[in-house]
């Protein structure tokens, strides 16, 4: 399972090892008990697996609300001086007055756009039929939070064959420290390991390894192949979300029509539409 040295250029940071590629053999017995969810669809052109990017939801939407009524203080401090003074303060205190206010302000927003708007599930669907893979991606710049266009979903297809996965730890900043572990893709130029993009697969390398033994297995057998689930699928657009603020406010998953239905059937499908079409 594990390499010495990483097969992709560049690796991605916190390479533990990679795992085996698209076309290789599974190196993990499936477990699908351990799953924490089922994929959500299963059927002889393509497999849906649920996938997220952002872990647990719900937290930052109060500290974000926090932030920013902390935001608000150095303006009143500001104006209440100006009264009282009939001056404008000092350039020290009004610098050291803007920068909380800035910080508090930027982090307020931040937290909560990425406590509400990620969608309730960022699927990802490989057609085995046509080789491909379909990500339902969020997209987000911490730099830039007040941006309508840096923040939001994309749908992209890549190839089957040029994927790569790669387990990875990398230190998180936690309660009292300690390592998050994911498996990410990579895509790859196509006969070569050099990496053009790369996105997140599965939060736990355990689950990691187990959605991507499941992709191959479907990939390369079909889904006779794979195990049955103890667990049935989710209805992420419809599930009871009473007491999550954040993720009753998220937004739900919407796919593209046309990904949609690309993503959903075979080659031959596409064609005879295409043909028909044209005949009109």
């Amino acid at each position: 399972m594990g390499i010495i040295q990483p097969l992709l250029n560049k690796p991605a940071p916190g390479w533990k090892y990679d795992l085996p590629g698209p076309n290789q053999a599974q190196t993990v017995k499936l477990h699908p008990h351990i799953l924490l969810n089922a994929p959500n669809h299963i059927d002889e052109l393509y497999l849906d697996l649920p996938r997220a990017t952002v872990r647990s939801r719900g937290i930052g939407i109060w500290l974000a609300i926090c932030f920013l009524f902390s935001s608000i203080a150095p303006p009143i401090f500001m104006s209440n001086y100006i009264v009282d003074t009939g001056n404008a303060p000092p350039p020290l205190l009004a610098l050291s007055l803007l920068l909380p206010f800035v910080t508090c302000l930027w982090g307020g927003v931040y937290m909560w756009r990425m406590d509400v708007e990620p969608p309730r599930d960022e699927p990802i669907r490989f057609n085995r039929l046509r080789r491909k893979v379909y990500v339902y991606r969020f997209f987000h710049d911490g730099r830039r939070p007040f941006s309508r266009s840096a923040w939001g979903v994309r749908v992209e297809a890549y190839n089957w064959d040029d994927l790569r996965a790669e387990a990875c730890s990398v230190y998180g900043l936690m309660g009292t420290g300690g390592f998050i572990e994911t498996v990410t893709l990579a895509v790859v130029s196509p006969g070569t390991n050099k990496v053009i993009d790369r996105f997140h697969f599965a939060h736990g390398i355990q689950q990691g390894e187990m959605y991507w033994a499941l992709a191959q297995l479907f990939m390369q057998q079909g889904p006779q192949a794979l195990p049955a689930f103890t667990r049935p699928p989710r209805d992420w657009n419809n599930e009871k979300v009473t007491f999550n603020l954040a993720r009753r406010l998220a937004p739900k998953v919407k796919w593209p029509e046309n990904m949609d239905l690309e993503s959903r059937t075979a080659l031959c499908c596409t064609d005879s539409m295409s043909e028909s079409n044209s005949r009109l």
